[in-house]
């Protein structure tokens, strides 16, 4: 069977924090800091809800996961054959956009060190740089 390929959304520059966050993790700040319009925040609570029913969140399988101690760097990545999941994540694209926050779409066939799967996404160290 051939090697998987990985595809991972995330912002341009590193979090203060020191990792570069995902779309979901920018969208979700943008809430927080209610910055989106009603018609972002009904999308956004909507497809998340999508995403929560229709796969599993890494942290409630293992809470650990991404505990920048043990796991310094620890990013999801969706399976490219998760289509379903993946194309859904447009609309999310497309808020930051309205917001001039530049995310980009990463490929991998070897993201790192893999340290969570499912059949829809792996949860993966980086490499060391």
């Amino acid at each position: 069977m051939p090697p998987h390929h990985y595809i991972r959304f995330q912002a341009a520059t590193r979090h203060r924090k020191g990792h570069f966050p995902g779309v979901f993790a920018l969208v979700n700040t943008l809430a927080k800091e209610g910055r989106l319009t009603p018609a972002q925040e009904r999308f956004r609570r909507t497809h998340n809800d999508w995403y929560d029913a229709n796969y599993p969140d890494p942290s409630t399988v293992d809470p650990d996961v991404y505990d920048r101690t043990l796991h310094p760097g620890a990013a999801a990545w969706f399976k490219s054959t998760s289509t379903h999941l993946i194309t859904r994540v447009d609309g999310y694209l497309a808020i930051l956009r309205t917001h001039h926050i530049p995310c980009y779409r990463l490929h991998s066939r070897a993201p790192g060190q893999i340290i969570y799967e499912d059949q829809d996404q792996v949860v993966a160290i980086p490499p060391p740089r």
